[in-house]
C-alpha cells in the first residue's frame, strides 16, 4: 500500500518547507520534492500543512468501568479527529490498573477498539510496590503516582512508599501533585464562610498555588535525592516554574514538566461564563499563571503540551461545586486550540509542533514516532488553516456528548488523519479497518 501526499508545506524540526510525503506500508518511504511513484492513493495538499501526529502524553478514556462517561474506542475517535495519533492513558479506571494483570487488560481493549497508537501508566498506591516495580520499561509509558491528591484511594501520602518508588524505579514516574492537607483546609476555610453553596470562583483558591508548589516541590526534591527521572503533569502556576530548568536539551534533562490546553486557554476570569465545566485539578487560576505558562513552554522550561482529556457525563457536571467531578473532554479540540494561538500570534507552527509531537516522543523515548522522517511510522496530519468552524454539540465526538469549547469559533481545520500509514480520518469520515499500534520504547 502506498500514499503519496503531494505539495505539502511540512512543518517539522523548527523548519516549515514544501514537500511531497511518500508512505509505504505504515512507515514514511521518502521525503523529498516532485516524488514520482505509482501509488494507490495520492492527496492534493497544496495550500496545507502537515505535521506529524500529535502524542498526548495524559489522557483519561475511562474504561474499564465509567463507560457512561467514555470508551477506549469513543474518545481515540474523537481524538485521531483532533490530529492525535497517539495517547497515553492514566491507571484511575475501574478496577484501577495496580497489578501486571489489570494493566495487561487495558492494553488488550485497546488493541481490539483504538484507532489511535496507544500506551498505559501504571498505576500506584500505598500498597502496590512489588508490581510497581516490576512494570517493564520498553513496553509500558511510565509510572503514575497521584501525589498528594487523588479522587480515589490512588493517593500515594507514606512518605517511605514514594522514598522506595523514587529510589528503585527504573523508568520515567509521571506525577499528579497537588497537597490534600492544603486543600482541605481550604474547603473547610471556604465552608465557614458559604457553608454548602460555595462557589465555582472559590475552586482557584482551594485547590490553590501553594497546595501544588508543596507538593510538585516535594518530588523534585525526591527526583533529585535518587536521579529518579521524574515528569510532573499538567502545571497551572507561575510559582511552580522556578522547579524546572530550560539549560540543557530535552533528552539530556531528569525532571521534565507538562502544561495543559485548558490552563493555557482559560483562565478564573472564565469560572463566571463557564461554570463547572471548567472545573479541573488542578485548578484553572488566575491570568497572571496562564500567561507565565505560556512564557514557560516558549521557553522550554516546560516540555509539553496535553490535554488531560478527562470526560464526565453533563448531569454530573451540572452538580453543585462540591459534588461535580473534576476533568474534561479535550482531544477532539486541543490542535485546533493551539492553532487559534497560532493565528493570535502567541506561538509558532514549529513550536506546537515541537510540544505537542516531538518533545513527548523524545520525553518518554517512544520509537520511532513524533517526527516526519524516512523510516518512521507514517503518523500524520494535514492542517487547513483557512477553513473556519464552529464547535457545537452536533459535530462533538466525545461520548459525553459536551465541551467546553462549544460555540468556539476555530479558524483552522484537521483535514486528514493518517496512523500508521492507514488514513483513519478524511475530512470528517473515518475510515476504521484498522486499529492503532502498541508503542514500544527506546529504553535498556
Amino acid at each position: 500500500m502506498r500514499i503519496l501526499i503531494k505539495n505539502a508545506k511540512i512543518v517539522n524540526e523548527n523548519k516549515i518547507y514544501d514537500s511531497d510525503v511518500l508512505i509505504e506500508n505504515d512507515k514514511i518511504k521518502d521525503i523529498q520534492k516532485n516524488i514520482k511513484s505509482e501509488s494507490n492513493h495520492i492527496i492534493d495538499a497544496e495550500g496545507m500543512y502537515l505535521i506529524p501526529g500529535v502524542i498526548d502524553d495524559q489522557v483519561h478514556f475511562r474504561e474499564p468501568g465509567f463507560f457512561e462517561k467514555g470508551t477506549i474506542y469513543t474518545e481515540s475517535k474523537a481524538a485521531v479527529a483532533g490530529g492525535i495519533t497517539t495517547f497515553m492513558e492514566m491507571p484511575n479506571t475501574k478496577p484501577q490498573a495496580l497489578t501486571q494483570k489489570l494493566l495487561e487488560n487495558k492494553f488488550e481493549i485497546a488493541s481490539k477498539s483504538s484507532l489511535a497508537n496507544y500506551s498505559f501508566f501504571m498505576g500506584v498506591s500505598n500498597d502496590n510496590l512489588e508490581e510497581v516495580l516490576n512494570t517493564d520499561p520498553r513496553k509500558v509509558a511510565a509510572i503514575k503516582i497521584f501525589m498528594g491528591s487523588s479522587t480515589g484511594d490512588m493517593l500515594v501520602d507514606d512518605r517511605e512508599v514514594l522514598e522506595k518508588i523514587f529510589k528503585h524505579s527504573k523508568m520515567l514516574i509521571a506525577v499528579h501533585c497537588e497537597d490534600e492537607e492544603t486543600i482541605q483546609n481550604n474547603i473547610i476555610n471556604a465552608k465557614k464562610v458559604y457553608g454548602k453553596k460555595i462557589p465555582i470562583s472559590e475552586h482557584a483558591k482551594i485547590r490553590s498555588a501553594d497546595a501544588c508548589y508543596k507538593s510538585s516541590s516535594m518530588a523534585v526534591e525526591l527526583a533529585k535525592k535518587y536521579n529518579t527521572r521524574l515528569h510532573v503533569f499538567h502545571i497551572s502556576t507561575e510559582k511552580e516554574l522556578s522547579l524546572f530548568r530550560n539549560d540543557i536539551p530535552l533528552a539530556k534533562k531528569r525532571i521534565t514538566s507538562e502544561a495543559c490546553i485548558h490552563h493555557l486557554w482559560f483562565d478564573d476570569t472564565d469560572y463566571k461564563e463557564k461554570g463547572t465545566l471548567i472545573k479541573w485539578n488542578p485548578s484553572i487560576k488566575k491570568p497572571s499563571d496562564k500567561e507565565a505558562l505560556l512564557a514557560a513552554v516558549l521557553d522550554n522550561r516546560i516540555d509539553v503540551i496535553a490535554t488531560d482529556h478527562a470526560p464526565h457525563t453533563l448531569k454530573e457536571k451540572q452538580n453543585n461545586y462540591l459534588t461535580a467531578p473534576s476533568g474534561g473532554p479535550l482531544v477532539q479540540h486541543a490542535l485546533n486550540a493551539m492553532l487559534e494561538m497560532y493565528k493570535e500570534k502567541k506561538i509558532s507552527l514549529e513550536h506546537i509542533v515541537q510540544k505537542m509531537c516531538h518533545d513527548p516522543a523524545i520525553c518518554f523515548q517512544i520509537k520511532k514516532r513524533g517526527f516526519i522522517r524516512k523510516g518512521y511510522f507514517a503518523d500524520l496530519v494535514l492542517v487547513d488553516l483557512n477553513k473556519s468552524w464552529v464547535v457545537d454539540k452536533d459535530n462533538l465526538l466525545y461520548k459525553c456528548k459536551w465541551s467546553p469549547f462549544e460555540g468556539q469559533k476555530f479558524n483552522s481545520k484537521i483535514t486528514y488523519t493518517i496512523i500508521n500509514g492507514h488514513i483513519v480520518y478524511d475530512n470528517g469520515v473515518f475510515h476504521e479497518e484498522k486499529r492503532g499500534k502498541r508503542l514500544t520504547f527506546n529504553r535498556k
